[in-house]
């Protein structure tokens, strides 16, 4: 019986070419598209859970808010760790990472190469980490000063093997450090919250303020002795302010109590992130890399799910388009003694065959398009991970389940004729029905509607984030990394290139008005004893006297740093809302008077000399908060603004003046735009893939369409005759065959409008400075559905309303 299924099966499909194509490479695409998000949310939902710890680890929180300064970070001082562990017996061990700012040069030969993903550790980070040893003894890798351990890509890179443990290596830190090598591990993960070549020991982190307890710069993970210990490790947090920040915090402010600061209105408080809610549930300040967001997983999630369903349901239309058809087919079936049930199962053995040949083009897609699909999302996976022994199973089960769901109907609905009717006439699709096939329609229209929304909004807001004056000049600005290298020749080689031809002026500083710049927050009184009540935490940059004009900053009153005046060493140079929150008045009131800041037991008193106006330094989702500009040397990159349309020859000329003055260090430079747009990489990734995949539900549900409109022209095909035979116009006809699509799509619009502005309301709330949802957007993606609608329907319209009436009347 099986084979007598699959026999008639493909006779029938070979029968109706077009009606198995079309069904076909819906269900590929769909299933295509479906294998994509899949395969991207199952690698988001990974990250991390390799470790064999995962469930005892936990990265340890910062949060200070005072007034509108607020610090969500994801680091803590060097001493907590260490306390924790000797205090409280939930925690069994820790380990830390210090990331020091820019990256750092190590010596290849005679040339030094720039190595970003490296860090500095602890020797117990491999009793909490689980890696993958190659050579070397990992428990003691990192126990001595001056050890390094490598991962394989940066063993063959440097000496093309991994058997290196005894080898040196030479740094720039700290006029050139000699490392021994004693480990060399496999490469880091991909699916992990960091990733790093290089793991220096911790004795050798470029770090001069040891012990401070209110120094909040590394990252900390503890490895609890049982996984339920996370809450009593909670509580504890605050017994540790209590004991130890508190005391740190009176030596330099006047408080009485942690109540006290708290009851101000401040926050001041630590929290734990298990390692595996890292990736998609945390972004904090210090984040050892971007992380994903638990919220596009979701959102990919129903995508994925949406696109699956469409496909199905464009495979339901399709059948039942043909329903008319089929009928005689299964009244003489029913007949010559077949049962429902046998019916049932040629026409579900005709879907799975279909969903068999969507699944092989499915593949064939995927192999295809996986390139562009990695740079759309950012990933890089590989064939085998999207295709492997794990994955063929539910590639199989997949199938079977697509094509039974899509199947389903068409068989129940199908096999249910009645034989005698069916013989007699073709009319045998009843209103019900077709109610029913218009809600599809309907459900895949509203779909493919609320992801065209989505697109356009996340559009216009990426626009809105590249045109918003933001306070400060990103254009034109050409940023050169590792100018500390040039040590004292720091002064002559930016002298050089300021006398280059299309150079206009040019400022060096660490601290950058962009997200992944150096960042120093620290708090500072206008009284000379500092209270909860009248400090204010603000940004700490320091710069030279070039760095105002070369950004165009404004400066509403006062005046800028001059390099010749011994006095602003010891000047300040607040913006509008440090000005605020000092409470100077007016901005003219503030110049003249003293902000003071605590180093050790010193008050510093700073003379506040201008004010700038406010402007965005980090990402437009936070607001603008007080900062401070300092009169200082800080080479960690160099700006200078270009005035040139011949960018090769002025940076060829730039890299020549640079391999003068640093022989045997790589020429580095950005652009200063392309950093800014680095903050929104996630953003214009998401509104990538939206108007992919968009596009996809909308070109599956068109053959849905396609589908209804051929089954609506060959249930109404009597009725056109007999139109025509009273004189109706081929224009006139097709009129009324749209107009009843063009309903469905009206009632999707209306469906998806509401659901699609409250989505995309939560997705903005993210922004401090975010556009408005106009009315505009949901009217034009209006008329796109309704012209994509009409298309498709027009074409079989048209062939309908211009068939020979005989035809359709023949057997009346």
């Amino acid at each position: 019986m099986i084979k007598n299924y699959f026999k008639i099966a493909f006779r029938n499909l070979a029968k109706n070419r077009m009606f198995s194509l079309l069904n076909i490479v819906g269900l590929s695409f769909g299933l295509a598209g479906f294998m994509f998000i899949a395969t991207y949310v199952v690698d988001e939902l990974s990250y991390d859970r390799f470790q064999t710890n995962a469930d005892r680890i936990v990265r340890l929180n910062t949060h200070i808010h005072m007034g509108e300064s607020k610090l969500d970070m994801a680091r803590t001082s060097d001493m907590m760790g260490p306390i924790l562990r000797d205090e409280y017996t939930e925690v069994e061990d820790y380990t830390r990472l210090y990331i020091s700012s820019g990256a750092k040069l190590v010596k290849n030969g005679n040339r030094w190469i720039k190595e970003a993903r490296v860090a500095h550790t602890d020797s117990s980070f491999f009793r909490l980490f689980s890696y993958q040893r190659l050579h070397g003894n990992l428990h003691h890798a990192l126990a001595a000063p001056n050890t390094v351990v490598l991962s394989r890509s940066a063993a063959e890179r440097y000496f093309n093997t991994t058997d290196v443990v005894g080898r040196t290596l030479e740094t720039n830190d700290a006029g050139n450090t000699v490392y021994q090598i004693t480990a060399v591990i496999e490469d880091m993960p991909k699916n992990s919250h960091f990733n790093y070549d290089f793991l220096f020991a911790m004795e050798n982190a470029p770090y001069e303020n040891w012990g401070a307890l209110l120094s909040h710069n590394f990252t900390t993970y503890i490895l609890l002795r049982d996984p339920t210990d996370r809450t009593l490790l909670t509580s504890h947090l605050d017994e540790y302010v209590h004991k130890h920040c508190l005391p740190a915090a009176k030596q330099f402010m006047d408080i009485s109590s942690m109540e006290e600061f708290r009851t101000q209105g401040n926050v001041f408080y630590y929290d734990i992130t298990p390692i595996r809610d890292i990736h998609l549930h945390s972004n904090l300040m210090g984040e050892l890399q971007p992380n994903g967001n638990i919220q596009y997983v979701y959102i990919f999630s129903a995508i994925s799910l949406f696109i699956l369903l469409i496909a199905c349901v464009n495979f339901i239309n399709l059948a039942t388009a043909r329903s008319a058809s089929r009928a005689k087919d299964v009244g003489v079936h029913k007949l010559l003694g077949s049962s429902r049930s046998g019916v049932a199962g040629h026409f579900l053995t005709e879907s799975l065959l279909l969903s068999f040949g969507g699944i092989c083009l499915a593949i064939v897609i995927v192999i295809t398009a996986l390139p562009l699909f990695n740079d759309l999302s950012g990933k890089t996976f590989m064939i085998y991970d999207l295709i492997n022994r794990k994955s063929l199973p539910f590639i199989g089960l997949l199938t079977l389940f697509v094509g039974l769901i899509a199947g389903y109907y068409p068989a129940a609905y199908l096999s249910s004729f009645r034989p005698l009717q069916v013989i007699k006439s073709r009319s045998v699709i009843t209103s019900g029905k077709s109610f029913f096939r218009s809600s599809l329609v309907i459900f895949q229209f509203a779909i493919s509607i609320i992801l065209i929304v989505g697109t356009f909004i996340i559009t216009t807001q990426l626009q809105y984030i590249q045109h918003k004056k933001i306070g400060y000049e990103r254009d034109n600005i050409l940023l050169v990394s590792d100018y500390h290298v040039l040590g004292d020749q720091a002064r002559a080689f930016r002298d050089e290139v300021l006398n280059l031809s299309g150079i206009k002026m040019g400022t060096v500083s660490g601290y950058l008005p962009v997200s992944s710049s150096s960042r120093n927050d620290n708090p500072y009184s206008k009284e000379t004893v500092m209270s909860t009540r009248n400090s204010v935490s603000m940004q700490t940059w320091y710069v030279d006297d070039q760095y105002l004009p070369t950004f165009d900053l404004e400066l509403t009153v006062g005046r800028n740093f001059s390099s010749s005046r011994l006095a602003d060493s010891t000047s300040v140079i607040l913006n509008e809302t440090a000005v605020k929150h000092f409470e100077f008045g007016s901005e003219k009131e503030a110049i003249g008077k003293k902000i003071y800041f605590q180093l050790d037991k010193n008050m510093m008193a700073y003379d506040v000399i201008g004010v700038v106006k406010d402007f965005n330094f980090e990402s437009l989702r936070d607001p603008v908060t007080p900062l401070g500009f300092f009169l200082g040397n800080h080479p960690v990159e160099a700006a200078f603004k270009i005035e040139t349309a011949d960018i090769p020859t002025l940076l060829a000329r730039m890299e020549n003046s640079w391999n003068k003055f640093a022989p045997g260090y790589a020429f580095s430079y950005r652009f200063m735009d392309d950093a800014f747009d680095n903050m929104y990489r996630a953003e214009r990734r998401i509104s990538r893939l939206s108007l992919t995949f968009a596009a996809l539900a909308t070109g599956i549900a068109c053959l849905g369409l396609f589908g209804l409109a051929a089954f609506m022209a060959e249930q109404r095909s009597k009725e056109i005759g007999v139109r025509k035979v009273l004189g109706s116009s081929v224009v006139g006809i097709v009129v009324m065959l749209c107009r009843d699509f063009v309903k469905l799509v009206l009632i999707a619009l209306l469906i998806a409008a509401p659901i699609s502005w409250w989505g995309m309301n939560k997705w903005l709330e993210d922004f401090t400075y975010r556009i408005e949802i106009s009315w505009w957007i949901f009217v034009l993606t209006g008329l796109i559905a309704t012209v994509i609608a009409l298309f498709t329907v027009s074409t079989q319209a048209i062939r309908a309303a211009r068939t020979n009436p005989v035809d359709s009347l023949r057997n009346e």
